[in-house]
């Protein structure tokens, strides 16, 4: 975290990787952080727990944090 006499600014952290393991999706942050979600308690994740594991790999992050999954 960086510091000014008046305020305090954070740098923004992004996104840069995802991986699954079952039902666990892992995104690496540019911090060096790792964060996992279990991908079927999550509802608004409903549709990457339903989708198959050639689907994930096809699973990439998009400019803006939106996901991508490409047809198989």
């Amino acid at each position: 975290m960086l510091t000014s006499a008046d305020r305090v600014v954070s740098p923004q952290v992004a996104a840069t990787k995802v991986r699954f393991e079952k039902n666990l999706l892992y995104v690496s942050l540019s911090d060096g952080r790792e964060i996992s979600l279990p991908i079927n308690r999550i509802e608004w994740l409903a549709w990457l727990a339903q989708a198959t594991p050639e689907q994930r790999e096809k699973w990439s992050l998009e400019p803006g944090g939106m996901p991508f999954i490409g047809k198989s």
